[in-house]
């Protein structure tokens, strides 16, 4: 392959693998290299059924007035089985690699295996007006279940560096507009949604998205993430196995001395979906892979950084449900189809492949950014990170 030149946004190519919806350069429209096969739109929106929403919020500048000051945030909403599998449930796992972070909804999964309502993602003093928002939101598109509980899953990354974080600029209504606002197709990446934010790797970071399809017993299934991307330190990244992080050590804003963050803090949510059968346990092992896509990046997981993980399936609709007794209804047994435990290794290596390339599209797609206080991001810079990849042979 013969290294490209940068290129930065707009007139999208025809292939989504190469830009977003909006056009902006993904990792592969630089050339970065990449292994396994993605689906149509190389996001979490591949698995069929799956719909995502964003909602970005970015007004204000100047120096931070609680409560009125630069907001740099958002939500970002997942439908596990889209708006007509609302209450439907899915298996689902979760797995946590460094606590210092929030996720609800995660001991009813451990619980029972299964996850039944939408996904929100958002900053870190958020995830309350989230919960309220999905629980409204819930309630208002689907009445018949307003006498069931709902346990929203809410995450969240640190975005307090850029945001005005404490102003309560996200509000059940802003969780609501972006439930409203999820389909499938194509997705913006970048400083979109909960990611509008945060910052990966001392670069602007946020959200990434990639999906892989799978082969087993002549069905093809499809494997895909979506990151909210907010950890690392610089001179830990790593693209396409080169640790270009060594050699871009200026403009470090989060490296400098008495910066307000440290450097490698603020956290990373994953969410891994498939429409391949799988147990409940077999998610919760796709999403114990997840640390190793991210290791790709470079990352070695900071103390400073909560590390939460969700892996759904959208196979078996009529399984692992859970209702009240009713004396009409006729007691019977449930059943699951699932892969076999000892053909799981390709859905392991797709999520790994995934992790590693929607953390890199994260940074690729984006811009700098400028909030609270003057404090300002970098965007990763496309024609140093060429060179360098280009000096290591990383394009063969």
């Amino acid at each position: 392959m013969t290294a490209p030149t940068a290129q930065h946004t707009t007139n999208p190519p025809a292939d989504p693998h190469h830009s977003t919806s909006s056009g902006r350069v993904r990792a592969r429209g630089l050339g970065l290299p990449f292994t396994g096969t993605p689906g149509p739109y190389n996001a979490l929106t591949d698995v069929p059924g799956v719909q995502v929403g964003l909602v970005t919020l970015v007004k204000g500048d100047g120096p931070l007035d609680t409560g009125h000051g630069p907001v740099r945030t958002g939500v970002t909403a997942i439908l596990p089985r889209g708006r007509d599998g609302l209450g439907t449930s899915c298996a689902a796992g979760v797995h946590v690699l460094n606590g210092n972070g929030e996720m609800t909804g995660t001991a009813w999964i451990n619980e029972t295996g299964a996850l039944a309502t939408p996904v929100l993602l958002t900053n870190s003093h958020a995830v309350g007006a989230c919960h309220r928002g999905a629980i409204d939101w819930l309630n208002a598109v689907r009445p018949d279940l307003r006498d069931r509980w709902h346990m929203p899953v809410v995450a969240e990354t640190y975005d307090g560096y850029l945001n005005d974080i404490n102003g309560d600029h996200v509000t059940p209504a802003v969780a609501r507009r972006a439930l409203d606002a999820a389909d499938g197709g194509r997705l913006e990446e970048g400083s979109v949604g909960g990611g509008t934010g945060m910052s990966c790797y001392g670069y602007k970071g946020g959200t990434g998205t990639a999906s892989r399809l799978v082969t087993h017993a002549d069905a093809t299934y499809t494997v895909a993430v979506l990151v909210q991307a907010n950890f690392g330190a610089r001179h830990e990244l790593t693209l396409a196995g080169v640790p270009v992080g060594r050699h871009l050590r200026h403009d470090d804003p989060l490296g400098a001395a008495g910066a307000p963050v440290p450097s490698g803090a603020g956290s990373v949510i994953v969410t891994v979906a498939t429409d391949a059968p799988l147990l409940p346990g077999q998610c919760a092992a796709l999403a114990r892979r997840v640390p190793l896509g991210l290791a790709r990046s470079g990352t070695t997981g900071s103390h400073f950084s909560g590390d939460l993980f969700l892996a759904f399936s959208t196979a078996n609709p009529s399984a692992l449900a859970s209702h009240y007794p009713a004396g009409h209804r006729a007691e019977r047994l449930d059943s699951l189809l699932f892969v076999p435990w000892g053909d799981m290794d390709r859905l392991f290596d797709a999520t790994v492949h995934c992790v590693e390339e929607a953390v890199a599209d994260a940074l690729v797609a984006n811009t700098p950014m400028t909030g609270r206080d003057g404090h300002h991001l970098p965007a990763l810079p496309h024609q140093q990170v060429i060179d360098l990849l280009r000096d290591h042979h990383a394009f063969g």
